[in-house]
C-alpha cells in the first residue's frame, strides 16, 4: 500500500516536471468506482483541458493538482495507486507495479494527461480502492479536511505527541492507522516505526510510558524522513529495517528482535479475516 513516503515521492515527480505546464489533453477511465464524477467523464475531461499545472500537493495520502484555475484533481491512492510519468522513473513500491512500458498507458490508466510539450502521466489502479475527484478547495472538503497533521510537514512536538497518545484508550497501532490522528502513516511504517521502538502493536496508547511514547516519536520522525530522502525506494531502506521481512504471514526474527501478527480494529488492513500486520514483541 502506497504510504506518505510513496506519494510524497509521486508529488516531487510531478511538481518537478509538469508545473509550468499546460494540459492539452485528459482522458479519465470509465470506472465509477474509482472515477468520481458527478458531471460525467467528458464534463471532467473537459475541465482539466487548457488548465495549467501551478503545485503537486500532499497531505497524508491523498494528492492533488493545484490548477492555475478550479475545479483541482485529486488523487487518493488507495492499496495500489501509482503516478507514472512516461520516461520519467517513479518510485514503484510493492504490489502496485504496472508495466508502462510495454503498453502506455496502461489497462489500468485511471487518469491520463498530456501536457503542451509532449510530456504525459498517468495515475493507475489496478486493485481499485483508489479514488479520482474533482474539487473547487480540495483541503476544505473530505477526505482531505478530516486528515490529522501531515507527519512529514507538520510532525506533532513531543509533548503535544505524548499528550495526545495519554487521552487514546485504543491499541497503539490502531491509532497510528487513524489517518485524523497522524495523516500518512500505514501498515508498514506502523510496523517498522512500533519495531524500532520495541512497542507491542495492541500496547493501549495511553498506558505507554513516556520513555516508549519519545522513542515512539523519534522513530515516526525518522524513518519518515529517510523513507522521502530515497524517494521511497525501498532498496536504499537500511537493511535492519523490518520492511524487508514484513511481507510474510508468519512471525519470524530480524537480528535477534522477534516480530509477530496482530490484528487491529481496521478491517480494511485484513486479508480474508486473517491478520496480517506485523511488529515486535
Amino acid at each position: 500500500m502506497p504510504e506518505l513516503p510513496e506519494v510524497e515521492a509521486a508529488r516531487r515527480a510531478l511538481q518537478a516536471h509538469c508545473v509550468g505546464r499546460r494540459i492539452a489533453r485528459c482522458a479519465v477511465a470509465d470506472d465509477a468506482k474509482v472515477v468520481v464524477a458527478a458531471a460525467g467523464r467528458a464534463a471532467f475531461e473537459r475541465a482539466m483541458v487548457g488548465r495549467t499545472i501551478v503545485a503537486a500537493r500532499r497531505r497524508g495520502k491523498n494528492l492533488w493538482l493545484q490548477l492555475d484555475a478550479p475545479p483541482f484533481p485529486s488523487f487518493q491512492f488507495g492499496m495500489a495507486g501509482a503516478i507514472y510519468i512516461k520516461g520519467i522513473p517513479v518510485t514503484n513500491y510493492k504490489r502496485s507495479v504496472v508495466n508502462s512500458e510495454e503498453e502506455w498507458p496502461s489497462k489500468h490508466s485511471k487518469f491520463f494527461a498530456e501536457l503542451d510539450d509532449g510530456l504525459e502521466f498517468s495515475f493507475t489502479d489496478k486493485r481499485r480502492f483508489a479514488r479520482v475527484r474533482l474539487f473547487e478547495d480540495p483541503e476544505t472538503l473530505p477526505p482531505i479536511s478530516e486528515l490529522g497533521p501531515d507527519a512529514l510537514f507538520e510532525p506533532m512536538s513531543v509533548d503535544s505527541f505524548l499528550d495526545s497518545l495519554g487521552r487514546k484508550k485504543i491499541g497503539i497501532k490502531a491509532l497510528l492507522l487513524d489517518q485524523s490522528f497522524i495523516s500518512g502513516i500505514g501498515n508498514w511504517i506502523a510496523d517498522e516505526v512500533l519495531y524500532q521502538s520495541r512497542i507491542h502493536p495492541l500496547q493501549i496508547a495511553s498506558n505507554l510510558p513516556r520513555e516508549s511514547c519519545e522513542a515512539l516519536h523519534q522513530s515516526i520522525e525518522e524513518v519518515v524522513k529517510y523513507a522521502v530522502e530515497v524517494d521511497a525506494d525501498m532498496d536504499r531502506f537500511p537493511k535492519e529495517w523490518l520492511f524487508h521481512h514484513r511481507w510474510g504471514k508468519k512471525p519470524g526474527k530480524v537480528d535477534g528482535k522477534t516480530f509477530l501478527t496482530a490484528s487491529h480494529d481496521f478491517p480494511e488492513h485484513t486479508r480474508a479475516g486473517k491478520p496480517f500486520a506485523y511488529s515486535v514483541c
